[in-house]
């Protein structure tokens, strides 16, 4: 699994680390790991986000997305749930879905979650957190979830202005996920962008042509 350089943890074998300085340099991998669809799917390794990042976006919009229109959602819980939503990914990586069975990517990422939060008291906390959200249990959980796809296809939009090209199923697995309308109406206005012919923005089309 591809990532910009070497797990950090694996030098801190033996030192005594206070507990929430342990989580933090776990949570550095994540700083490090390359979203492996990007890669699969051509984007250059120079332009590819880290899952750090994609979980940056996605507590962006969660926070964009709650304010302007679900105030009786719980808005810490979104941007809790939005940084954890990505923690299984420190030790099981980014595993791209249709290559695992998902009984079995779960297991490894609940896995991971062990590790990383059995040295915080309150571990079990988060734990329990990132379980709803796996679930889809709450509101909060299952706007999260939507947000997630649609931080794919705006990030799409930003390696097709970048001249991305090949992105079409992104966008379209974004599309699939959304059944929230105000959702399905940001990322409507994003394929939008996007010229009719090769699936690129407009202004990279013509520039093109």
């Amino acid at each position: 699994m591809k990532t910009k350089r070497a797990r950090v943890t694996a030098k801190l074998d033996g030192r005594d680390l206070a507990p929430l300085a342990r989580v933090y340099y776990e949570f550095n991998q994540l700083k490090n790991l390359y979203r492996q669809g990007w890669l699969r799917g051509g984007v250059a390794e120079e332009q590819c986000e880290t899952v750090a990042e994609h979980s940056l976006g996605v507590a962006v919009l969660a926070m964009l997305v709650a304010d302007a229109w679900f105030p009786n959602l719980d808005p810490l819980k979104l941007l809790r749930m939005a940084l954890l939503h990505d923690f299984g990914e420190i030790h099981a990586g980014d595993i791209i879905p249709h290559e695992m069975a998902l009984e079995e990517k779960q297991a490894r990422e609940r896995e991971s979650l062990d590790r990383v939060f059995a040295h915080l008291p309150n571990g079990a906390d988060y734990l329990a957190l990132w379980e709803e959200f796996e679930r889809g249990e709450s509101a909060e959980a299952r706007l999260i979830k939507e947000i997630d796809r649609l931080e794919m296809g705006l990030q799409a939009s930003v390696y097709e202005l970048n001249g991305a090209e090949g992105l079409d199923k992104f966008f379209a697995s974004a599309d699939r996920a959304l059944a929230t309308a105000e959702l399905r109406e940001l990322l409507d206005n994003v394929v939008g962008l996007r010229a009719v012919a090769g699936g690129r923005p407009a202004e990279n089309q013509a520039a093109a042509d």
